[in-house]
């Protein structure tokens, strides 16, 4: 394995590590601490069907181009993964260590496979991503279409941005408070995330 793969593979397992000891309680405090990143992500989840579930699947999916999905190129923040372990169940989870060690393709994200993507809630940064030319299709004649889509993409900032305190900021911080520690927790590890939150007035 390499090292972004060693990164994901190690992220995982320790969140899974982690889940398995916590009590009833601290479950709870966690899927609820998820439930409006949720909602985000199901409002976010119909439109793109609404819009582009034909487009995309046709030109990149089926078409094998898959331009977004390229390796070792996906950006999944710790946050991402916890929230998707949070939601998932024990067979999902062990498809996705498989497909960290044993990609299905040489060329492409090493989450892809035969059906799609092995996550059950993606990372953000794969959601919000749309080609140019899905863009112009969609929105060219749409501009009611347009505002919503750039509605959505600033409403990741609630959750990942930590101008405030974040979901994204409180997951880190929580697996950090039980020992845990991966270089995907960007909003403490990354310099420039890290500068954000220092100056808020919070901090």
């Amino acid at each position: 394995m390499n090292e972004y793969q060693k990164e994901q593979l190690d992220a995982l397992r320790m969140i899974r590590q982690c889940l398995a000891t916590l009590d009833g309680p601290e479950t709870d405090r966690l899927k609820n601490a998820i439930t409006e990143y949720l909602d985000y992500r199901q409002s976010l989840a119909v439109f793109l069907s609404a819009h582009f579930q034909g487009l995309c699947t046709e030109k990149c999916f089926q078409g094998r181009l898959s331009a977004c999905c390229s390796r070792d190129g996906i950006i999944a923040f710790f946050a991402d993964a916890a929230i998707n372990a949070l939601v998932s169940d024990t067979t999902g989870l062990d498809h996705l260590e498989t497909a960290i060690q044993r990609p299905e393709r040489p060329d492409k994200c090493i989450f892809l496979s035969a059906s799609g993507c092995l996550w059950k809630i993606k990372p953000i940064v794969c959601e919000l991503f749309l080609c140019d030319e899905a863009e112009e299709r969609i929105f060219g004649g749409n501009p009611a279409a347009l505002a919503t889509w750039e509605g959505l993409k600033a409403a990741k900032k609630r959750f990942t941005w930590p101008d405030r305190p974040v979901l994204f900021e409180f997951l880190e911080a929580f697996f950090l408070e039980k020992g845990w520690r991966s270089p995907l927790m960007y909003i403490h590890f990354s310099p420039g995330l890290a500068r954000i939150k220092k100056q808020r007035k919070d901090s």
